[in-house]
């Protein structure tokens, strides 16, 4: 498939059963799954900070933060390490994904507004959603499901979140 200048790529990954989406643009890298060094007092979908190249990098399960059952891990569970634009500057996260899929390209065109009725999720938080192959993937607006922790999660990253 050729791409053209009204798609935007994405990085498909699971959770359980559902199919998510996030802008290939937020994405620095995948990593194998590793346990992360545990934070006290933090939040239950804060698993702890993952060295990630010299810096130290929240982790979060997804699955936990969406109200969703904790992840379990098996030899397919990923980190995707973001940097998710929040208030004009770049937040440094690892989001835990039970398999990462591929990259491809979503046309503007084909993404539907979120549904406000039918999800076991807050709708604020979807960007979108694309019908593909019978089903649906769920594009993730990572800057509403983290504006209000975003404070909190940058001085946990040991230091101030960098400019956009």
């Amino acid at each position: 498939m050729a791409i053209t200048s009204s798609d935007t790529q994405y990085v498909t990954f699971s959770l359980g059963e559902e199919v998510f989406a996030v802008p290939v643009d937020v994405v620095r890298e995948i990593l194998d799954h590793e346990e992360a060094f545990k934070i006290p007092h933090g939040p239950d979908y804060l698993l702890g900070l993952r060295d990630v190249r010299g810096h130290g990098v929240p982790v979060i399960d997804l699955r936990l933060r969406l109200g969703m059952s904790r992840t379990v891990k098996t030899p397919h569970t990923r980190i995707l390490v973001l940097d998710i634009p929040v208030g004009g500057k770049f937040l440094a996260l690892g989001l835990v994904a039970d398999k990462v899929f591929e990259v491809t390209p979503f046309r503007h065109e084909n993404i539907e507004t979120a549904p406000d009725i039918g999800v076991r999720w807050n709708s604020a938080y979807i960007a979108g959603v694309v019908r593909r192959e019978g089903d649906f993937v769920v594009i993730i607006d990572l800057a509403e499901l983290f504006s209000s922790e975003a404070g909190s999660l940058a001085q946990i990253n040991n230091g101030p979140v960098r400019a956009a």
